[in-house]
């Protein structure tokens, strides 16, 4: 079941770079905020995920591989 949260204090050019933004998507304040915070919960395990797709690369290729070399392997792997 879904839960209620009420955030209180926000200052009023917080308030309204998220009300331009949500109008700027032709969302609600509330859904925006919503989908908002549904990304930020997620983040965590989306940054465990990368991590552990780095260890996996660096295993395959049997030494380190940095972010940039994995990076520039994706992107041309997209043709970018």
């Amino acid at each position: 079941m879904a839960k209620a949260v009420q955030i209180r204090d926000v200052p009023d050019d917080v308030h309204a770079v998220l009300a331009r933004a949500a109008q700027a998507q032709g969302l609600s304040l509330t859904k925006y905020v919503l989908r908002e915070l549904e990304h930020l919960a997620r983040r965590p395990q989306i940054v465990r995920d990368n991590a552990a797709t780095v260890r996996r690369t660096q295993q395959r290729v049997q030494g380190e591989a940095d972010r940039e070399t994995i990076l520039a392997v994706l992107h041309e792997g997209r043709g970018e």
